[in-house]
């Protein structure tokens, strides 16, 4: 029970809240696309099953994904993929919502709501797995937690959480710069760069936590300003083309 005393476990608790809320909008439109033809006694269920089915899938992918990050590079990998979500997130493009196919039969409209959401849900699952890396062995825990979390935010709230974004785009900024957050921390804890830091001697190593917490928060800001320059640069290149076509 220590972990609800530890302030980096309440720090990653609302990183994963956060980023579910921002990432899980698109699921909910996914799901509903999927049941729209759906009989109306049936789409509760549809959504109900499908939310399960694809939440049991992301339990399994960010045990991977957490077992993987161990791996050398595969953190810079990560970092990278979660700077390119967060721009996506800054300045979106088509999302294709328009290929998910309906179907007036609850089976075909479950695995329509697993397939779609296991192929969407690879940005939830780094930003996940990204945050509860600062929760040392409290991960799957908050793995857990994040995607219980998810469950509600997924199946009723999108629509408020769409209006929301609407009314108040500072939350997507900061919701895409949270992301460029983790992906700095995230990135410095790569066992790759870990292992060049120059903290091996006796007199150093006292000093170990300090120093690599401060180079932590560094790497945190530069992911965060990171994203917020190259969204804002790619929205302008944007808005400058689009009265050419």
């Amino acid at each position: 029970m220590d972990m609800f005393t530890d302030p980096a476990f309440w720090l990653a608790v609302g990183q994963i809240i956060m980023i579910d809320i921002l990432l899980g909008g698109d699921n909910a439109v996914v799901i509903a696309l999927a049941c729209r033809k759906l009989p109306p006694h049936l789409r509760t269920k549809g959504i109900i099953w499908g939310t399960a089915g694809a939440i049991i899938l992301r339990v399994i992918l960010i045990f991977f994904a957490l077992t993987l990050l161990a791996i050398p590079f595969l953190k810079l990998v990560g970092a990278a993929l979660l700077v390119w979500i967060g721009v996506k997130l800054l300045a979106p493009d088509d999302d294709g919502h328009g290929d998910i196919a309906a179907s007036d039969k609850l089976i075909a409209a479950i695995k329509t709501i697993i397939v779609a959401d296991l192929v969407m849900s690879i940005d939830n699952v780094i930003a996940i797995a990204g945050a509860a890396q600062g929760a040392g062995e409290h991960q799957m825990v908050l793995v857990i937690f994040g995607l219980l979390v998810s469950i509600p935010i997924i199946v009723w709230g999108s629509q408020l959480v769409i209006k929301l974004m609407d009314r108040f785009p500072l939350i997507i900024t900061l919701g895409g710069m949270l992301l460029g957050w983790i992906a700095g921390t995230m990135a410095v804890t790569d066992p790759a760069i870990l292992s060049h830091m120059p903290l091996s001697t006796p007199a150093e190593a006292g000093q170990a936590p300090e120093v690599l917490a401060a180079v932590r928060y560094g790497a945190g800001v530069a992911g965060a300003l990171l994203v917020l320059a190259i969204g804002m640069a790619v929205k302008r290149r944007s808005a400058a083309a689009g009265p050419a076509h």
